[in-house]
């Protein structure tokens, strides 16, 4: 697109010259603000809206004597995405029904604790391979090739020795397992 852009009479960017502007910078503006948003591209065709909005509401940026009005589009949509960002870190986190539906109730933190003891001491039942591999995957959050690595043993038995632990806790908290009555 060339520098200049034509307005029209109130200060705001003509449609065409709008629309040539979009046709060109809109692809790479929404792929860099898709990667600004994690991948949600709701939210970055929001933003490469609102970014689009902006030029609109000032042509005079547009037609400044620049090669490309790509660099100011890019930071204009780079300073929503910022500014999206810090509204949505502002403010508590969204939940839905579902989510609440399928959690498990505990009436007080005294339920929390015994049930804690519970688990430790059925931990404690299990061998020390067993306790190891689960300590590293579950605990620790390792991936299988991670608690591989640290424990020194081949993923496959990773694998095997976190089945059969889970098995055994299962037998031994017979009341913790998987809710029926919640659907997977």
């Amino acid at each position: 697109m060339t520098t200049a852009t034509k307005t029209e009479g109130r200060g705001r960017t003509a449609e065409r010259e709008l629309a040539e502007l979009q046709r060109e910078h809109g692809g790479p503006l929404l792929c860099f603000l898709l990667r600004l948003c994690d991948g949600d591209r709701q939210r970055a065709e929001d933003l490469v809206q609102e970014t689009f909005v902006r030029a609109w509401q000032h042509p005079e940026a547009l037609s400044a004597d620049y090669a490309s009005v790509r660099p100011w589009l890019f930071t204009v949509g780079r300073r929503l995405a910022i500014d999206a960002r810090r509204a949505r870190l502002a403010r508590p986190p969204e939940t839905g029904g579902a989510v609440l539906d399928s959690a498990r109730v505990c009436a007080d933190h005294a339920e929390r604790s015994a049930a804690a003891l519970d688990v430790r001491e059925a931990v404690a039942t299990l061998s020390p391979e067993h306790r190891a591999v689960l300590l590293e995957v579950y605990f620790r959050g390792a991936s299988v090739a991670e608690a591989a690595a640290a424990l020194g043993i081949p993923p496959g038995t990773v694998k095997s020795r976190a089945y059969y632990a889970l098995r055994a806790l299962r037998r031994v908290l017979p009341g913790y397992g998987v809710n029926p009555s919640v659907p997977r």
